[in-house]
């Protein structure tokens, strides 16, 4: 990703709030004090799954944390590379529903690559809430009948109760990441 320094410089912001030191956290999250003070100095080689986990820790959005900005819609919310632009078109659920959750089951950040030719994936829906980060070309998401195209850099966090699914939207290969909290 292309902004680690600021996601670093976010972890350590929302750190100091808490009342944490740096030696204080890498010692909760069981890693080494030095590798820890490593990531906040400019994010490079931290792991997504530790920013995941500091999120949980401190019960903030993920998507704040990861690109500056708060999804804070009633059911699904799409960040435009550093610009929020929201969309809501299913009343009835509120910004707990969507929020990952520090009491949920966490599944492990998953790197996904579409290609051109890949057939359209099949709506899907499962319980929880959903993180799309798109990290190199086009990515088509789609609820029912509507369709997103996200860039690199976009991202979008939604209910997937929703049947949903991903596609590939331009001429060469797209790769996004996707977490998932059941």
């Amino acid at each position: 990703m292309d902004n680690l320094k600021e996601i670093a410089e976010r972890i350590a912001g929302l750190r100091d709030a808490c009342g944490y030191t740096a030696d204080e956290l890498a010692d909760e999250l069981g890693i080494d004090r030095a590798v820890y003070a490593s990531y906040e100095a400019d994010g490079k080689d931290i792991p997504i799954s530790v920013i995941f986990q500091i999120a949980n820790k401190f019960n903030v959005d993920f998507n704040e944390v990861l690109t500056g900005n708060s999804a804070k819609l009633d059911t699904y919310h799409i960040v435009r590379a550093g610009t929020g632009r929201d969309v809501s078109r299913y009343p009835g659920y509120s910004y707990q529903d969507l929020a990952f959750r520090y009491s949920h089951k966490v599944m492990q950040p998953l790197l996904v690559t579409l290609d051109p030719s890949d057939e359209p994936a099949a709506l899907v829906s499962h319980t929880g809430q959903e993180f799309n980060y798109v990290v190199e070309g086009k990515v088509i998401v789609a609820f029912g009948d509507n369709e997103f195209l996200l860039e690199k850099g976009d991202s979008i966090y939604f209910n997937p109760k929703f049947p949903h699914g991903q596609k590939c939207g331009g001429d060469t290969p797209a790769t996004f990441l996707t977490m998932i909290a059941e």
